[in-house]
């Protein structure tokens, strides 16, 4: 086996492996001899069919296993022999080869670069906090009660309208047929809410108290219950009373309805679940200053393979918005080849930060375990009520998806983990503060867009474009990319 190395250029490097034929045929040789042990052929014994036959049987598939296996034992050893860490995962190219001659293949491979994270105990930041105030709890109550309807029935008998519940009687068929679930009494039916197929809340419009009316309705093609699919059917409706949306009084009988002791105990409630959004947004605010601080810190060549495919991504993002709101490039404040390289900037910055973070993982043998991977999962799979068993085990079987599910948790425990190390000082600002938009309040003052280096290192939800100006789109872009 021959090994030479053919590019050191930066962080990629390049090699040629060669390994003799006289090799490749004694792995070949032994995989068979093992295969033949195990192997079950007409007229022969376990373990004394002829080699001849074994390579008429099965030499193909066992070359094919041999070479994989060779390939990637001969990868490894490169890497090995030369210390090298690989940034991402190698290119390998078999560029020569046939039954009887040497095995030749190409490595090409980008390694992580040679660097040292910064002291973490001379990292100074601020955090911002807000206390919650009774002017919000007090408004979230409201927003709260304003979702719970309480209809009462109208002092006067007048018209429906949308908006208003109707107490009613009705009676489905179909052919002159009553069917099974087509059916009820003293039902109260919200107009407007969808709740029942389509035409029919819309008939019920106009009507009073007392009325007795026939409505008639078509199911819909694609209905669960195939024997009404397509059918017309005529339901009989005998309308109660009319009845209107009215106040929710913010007391203990509300809070007990919504399964708590008193109010105090809802306002409690109420506060605490606001005090945890106030946090969170802390928190993010320091993240985003502590990347910032680390991006300043640190300068070190980035694979420029993995910056490539970030840009790619960021790019990609990028004219899928354009798309989306109906503008194009070329109508930009900016030309192609200006955004390209101000996306370049944010591709460098994030593959940084991203390499600094993993190797501030690894030196300090921050790990993420299954069992929090699994809490995840359990955690992805209740937004698909009635679909969780079904959801957490497509992520078992996936592991790319549980990969996905593992970043951003090692992220947060090395973000922590750092927390822990570096001076922290909270500074007490105002509700409005806490919730601004760093980037949105830097392109304020700079009128034009942030830039790449004060931009987030995570994806974000993508902003919609604002009528007019292209130029508050790019900000959007840039930070849903980053």
């Amino acid at each position: 086996m021959q090994i030479t190395q053919t590019n050191s250029d930066g962080l990629k490097r390049d090699f040629t492996v060669v390994v003799e034929a006289a090799e490749i045929d004694t792995r070949v040789t032994e995989r068979l001899t093992t295969v033949g042990a195990e192997v079950k052929l007409p007229g022969f014994r376990p373990g004394k069919v002829p080699m001849s036959i074994l390579r008429q049987r099965f030499g193909k598939s066992v070359m094919g296993e041999v070479l994989e296996q060779t390939v990637n034992e001969m990868s490894q050893k490169a890497l090995d022999d030369n210390e090298l860490r690989p940034a991402q995962q190698p290119k390998i190219e078999i560029t020569k080869f046939d039954e009887g001659t040497d095995l030749e293949f190409t490595l090409e491979v980008e390694i992580m670069p040679d660097f040292k994270p910064m002291d973490f105990s001379k990292l100074k930041l601020e955090k911002p906090v807000a206390d919650v105030e009774d002017e919000k709890v007090d408004e979230a109550l409201k927003e709260i009660a304003g979702q719970q309807k309480n209809f009462v029935a109208v002092s006067k008998n007048r018209k429906s309208k949308e908006g208003d519940a109707l107490l009613i009687d009705f009676l489905g068929k179909v052919d002159g047929e009553a069917f099974e679930g087509g059916a009820a009494e003293r039902h109260q039916l919200e107009l407007g809410s969808n709740s029942f197929i389509p035409g029919f809340e819309e008939q019920l419009i106009g009507a009073k108290g007392g009325d007795d009316l026939d409505v008639k309705v078509t199911f819909p093609e694609n209905y669960g219950a195939e024997h009404l699919a397509g059918k017309d059917a005529v339901f009989e409706v005998k309308v109660h009373e009319v009845q209107e949306a009215a106040d929710v009084e913010i007391n203990d009988e509300f809070a007990k309805k919504l399964g708590l002791d008193d109010l105090n105990a809802l306002k409690e409630a109420v506060r605490g679940q606001i005090s945890q959004q106030y946090s969170q947004m802390s928190r993010q605010l320091l993240k985003r200053s502590m990347l910032d601080a680390m991006a300043e810190a640190h300068d070190f060549d980035v694979p420029p393979g993995m910056m490539q495919g970030e840009f790619d991504s960021i790019w990609q993002q990028f004219e899928q918005e354009l798309e989306q709101s109906g503008q194009k490039l070329e109508d930009q404040d900016k030309s192609e080849e200006e955004l390209r390289a101000e996306y370049n900037d944010i591709a460098e910055r994030r593959v940084r930060l991203g390499l600094l973070l993993a190797e501030v993982g690894r030196i300090n043998n921050i790990e993420v375990s299954q069992e929090e991977v699994n809490q995840a999962m359990v955690a992805q799979a209740r937004n698909y009520p009635g679909q969780e068993q079904m959801i957490f085990e497509m992520f078992q079987k996936r592991p790319e998806m549980q990969a996905q599910l593992r970043a951003p948790i090692f992220e947060d425990k090395v973000i922590d983990f750092i927390s822990e190390l570096a001076t922290i000082t909270e500074k007490k600002v105002s509700v409005d503060d806490l919730m601004k938009d760093p980037d949105e309040e830097e392109a304020a003052k700079s009128k034009k867009k942030p830039a790449a280096k004060k931009a987030a290192p995570k994806k974000a939800a993508p902003k919609k474009a604002t009528p007019k100006k292209t130029a508050a789109k790019k900000p959007a872009a840039k930070k849903a990319a980053e």
